[in-house]
């Protein structure tokens, strides 16, 4: 039913917004590709190693390949997922509270597949300083949403 309401707007809107869903539509099939194929690889590299005794879940290096691997795959859903609503002209723009939290998703991802022992402080510092400014800058963004009178991202206004 939704889809119908979007192909009756599709002579309303401009060139740009055409263009606009086009391209997002375009990354939503490769998005979606690129997860496909990961899932794909994660599952047979699991499912192989599982079986053939090559793969041990509770070795620490093997662990952490896994898990970054299946961080992955949540960030690149998450990012498909972002990309529906530019499709579905529910949002025309990528909503920047969004981009921080799959940026944080990155990062989360960077510290769990990180060898520690291998990491300079430097590294550490660097990265512990960006987690810290792009968890600053969702709180600065959620908390002005979170003021009174201020309407929220899903009522119809587009924030950025």
């Amino acid at each position: 039913m939704k889809q119908i309401s979007q192909l009756r707007q599709w002579p309303n809107i401009t060139i740009y917004q055409r263009f606009e869903s086009l391209v997002a539509l375009i990354l939503t099939l490769l998005v979606t590709l690129v997860i496909a194929v990961a899932l794909f690889r994660l599952s047979v590299e699991i499912v192989g190693g599982l079986v053939v005794g090559a793969l041990n879940p509770l070795e620490h290096g093997v662990f952490q390949a896994i898990f970054g691997q299946i961080m992955t795959v949540l960030i690149a859903l998450e990012f498909n997922h972002t990309l529906r609503f530019v499709v579905a002209r529910e949002q025309s723009i990528i909503q920047t509270k969004t981009v921080l939290l799959i940026s944080l998703l990155a990062m989360a991802r960077r510290f769990i597949i990180m060898d520690l022992t291998a990491a300079s402080s430097l590294e550490l510092f660097g990265l512990a300083a960006v987690t810290l400014a792009l968890g600053g800058t969702y709180w600065l963004m959620r908390e002005r949403d979170d003021r009174p009178g201020v309407p929220s991202a899903g009522s119809g206004t587009i924030s950025a």
